[in-house]
C-alpha cells in the first residue's frame, strides 16, 4: 500500500521517497503514528524513553522492546530482538516521547520487566535469514490449510508468520466456534520442524491483515488507522435512516461496516429535539404512521392508510397534533410543510403557434448572397487566366523552341556533332 514513487532498497527500506527509511506518506507501514518530535534535539539523554516500538510483517503486528544498547535508533532502522528460543528481526516504527503516549494508550508500564530487549542493529546475516524464512510463508500457508482440511477442522487459516531465525511459526486463523487443534499442532510441528503457536483472530482483524479498498474509494480503516473494533448493530443504521440492506451495509469482512458508528453520536444528539412516542398520529382519515425523521430539515414524514402519499410535518405540528389527540380531538387534515430541494427550477418553454409567421425571404437573401459571391470570384479568376495566356508565348520565345527529342538536347548535340565531324574528317582523308 505504498505511494506510487516508493521503491524498496537493500535492507527492506523505502528508496523512492528519500526519507531515510521511513515512508513520508505512511503507506509503507500500516498503523503508523506520525513522529512530529523526530527533528527536535534531545535535551537530556537520561530522561529520554528507552522503549522503542517495533513493527513486524509491514505493520500487521507491533510490539514494544527495551533498548538496552548504546545505540540511538531512528524510525526505519532494522534491529535484532529477543525471540522465542532465538532472535527475531523487526523495523523500528516509533521512538522518543511518543512511545510513552503509546504505552499509556495500550496500558503497558514503562518499567515492566517482561518487556523484551533489543539485542543489536540487524546485520547482513540476520537480514538474509529473515528473507529466507519469509519466502517459506506462502508454501507453509498452503500446506497448513491442506492439513487442516484433512483433519476436517472448521477453521480458516489467514496468515503464517515465521520468526527470523526460523525456530517458531505463528498461525493466525478464524473460526466461528471453539476448535480442538491438539492433533493439528502435532502435525504442524512434525511437518515444519518449528515451535507452533496458534492465534485466533476475528473477521475484522483478518480484513485488516489482507487490506483492500472500501466502497468509499479509500483504504480500509482497519488496515490504516483503526485499532479498536466496537460492535456495530442495525440500530445504528435505523437511527441514520438507512435502508437495512446487508449487501450495502456489510464490509469486506462480511460484518457491518465500522463507519456506521462514526456519525451515530451526531444523529443521537440531533434526535433529542424530536418528540418521543410520535410514531402514530390519530387523524379523521385514520392513523398516520411515522416513516422517517429528517434531522437536517427538522421534519417528520408520515403516511396515511390506503395512500402512498407522504406528508412532511414540522416538529411543532407533530407536538400540536399529539396534544390534540390527548384531548380526544382528531384533526381533519395534516398541515404539511413545503419541501424545497434547493435546486433552481427549470423553466419549461411555453408552446407558441408560429404557423404562417415564418417567411422565406431570409432564405432567398442567403441564396442571392451566395450567387453574388460566386460570380465575383469567377470574374476575378478570368482576367488572371487571360494574363497567364498572354505571358506564355513571350516566355517561350525567350527560351527558344522546345525540343522534344532527347537525342537533340544540348549535351547530346555537342557529342553528336563531335562524332559527325570526326567521321567527316575520316572521309575527307580517304578522298584526298
Amino acid at each position: 500500500m505504498g505511494c506510487s514513487s516508493c521503491g524498496t532498497n537493500t535492507g527492506g527500506k523505502p528508496n523512492g521517497c528519500k526519507s531515510n527509511g521511513g515512508c513520508s506518506t505512511g503507506g509503507c507501514n500500516r498503523m503508523n503514528v506520525h513522529d512530529w518530535l523526530t527533528n527536535l534535539p534531545i535535551s537530556d539523554a537520561e530522561i529520554m524513553c528507552r522503549i522503542v516500538e517495533v513493527s513486524f510483517n509491514k505493520g500487521s503486528r507491533k510490539e514494544f522492546y527495551r533498548n538496552s544498547t548504546v545505540h540511538l535508533f531512528e524510525k526505519g532502522d532494522m534491529v535484532t530482538l529477543e525471540g522465542v528460543s532465538g532472535f527475531d528481526v523487526g523495523e523500528v516504527s516509533l521512538t522518543g516521547e511518543l512511545v510513552r503516549l503509546q504505552l499509556k494508550k495500550k496500558g503497558v508500564e514503562e518499567n515492566n520487566p517482561d518487556i523484551k530487549k533489543v539485542l543489536r542493529r540487524a546485520g547482513d546475516r540476520d537480514l538474509e535469514q529473515l528473507r529466507q524464512n519469509k519466502e517459506r510463508e506462502p508454501k507453509a500457508l498452503m500446506r497448513a490449510r491442506s492439513i487442516a482440511r484433512q483433519l476436517k477442522l472448521e477453521m480458516k487459516l489467514c496468515e503464517v508468520e515465521f520468526q527470523a531465525d526460523g525456530r517458531k511459526a505463528t498461525f493466525f486463523y478464524t473460526a466461528d466456534g471453539r476448535v480442538d487443534f491438539r492433533e493439528l499442532i502435532k502435525a504442524y510441528a512434525s511437518d515444519f520442524k518449528v515451535k507452533v503457536e496458534m492465534k485466533q483472530i476475528g473477521s475484522r482483524q483478518e480484513a485488516a491483515k489482507v487490506g483492500g479498498i472500501g466502497s468509499c474509494g479509500r483504504e480500509l480503516c482497519c488496515s490504516t488507522w483503526l485499532t479498536s473494533f466496537k460492535s456495530v448493530t442495525t440500530i445504528a443504521a435505523r437511527y441514520q435512516n438507512l435502508s437495512i440492506n446487508q449487501t450495502k451495509l456489510s464490509g469486506q469482512c462480511g460484518r457491518l461496516k465500522c463507519c456506521l458508528n462514526y456519525e451515530l453520536d451526531t444523529y443521537l444528539d440531533a434526535l433529542q429535539g424530536f418528540p418521543e412516542n410520535a410514531d402514530i398520529l390519530e387523524t379523521a382519515k385514520g392513523n398516520a404512521l411515522l416513516i422517517k425523521k429528517d434531522i437536517f430539515r427538522n421534519l417528520m414524514w408520515y403516511t396515511l392508510p390506503e395512500s402512498s402519499k407522504q406528508y412532511p410535518l414540522s416538529i411543532d405540528t407533530v407536538r400540536k397534533i399529539k396534544s390534540m389527540n390527548a384531548k380526544g380531538i382528531r384533526p381533519e387534515t395534516l398541515e404539511t410543510e413545503e419541501v424545497s430541494s434547493g435546486k433552481p427550477k427549470e423553466i419549461e418553454p411555453e408552446f407558441v403557434d408560429v404557423v404562417g409567421q415564418i417567411s422565406l425571404r431570409t432564405l432567398e437573401k442567403n441564396d442571392r448572397k451566395k450567387k453574388f459571391k460566386n460570380n465575383n470570384n469567377k470574374e476575378q479568376r478570368e482576367p488572371r487566366e487571360q494574363q497567364k495566356n498572354l505571358n506564355l508565348p513571350s516566355q517561350q520565345q525567350q527560351r527558344g523552341p522546345k525540343n522534344n527529342n532527347p537525342r537533340n538536347s544540348g549535351g547530346n548535340n555537342g557529342k553528336a556533332g563531335f562524332r559527325n565531324d570526326k567521321g567527316n574528317k575520316g572521309n575527307n582523308n580517304q578522298k584526298g
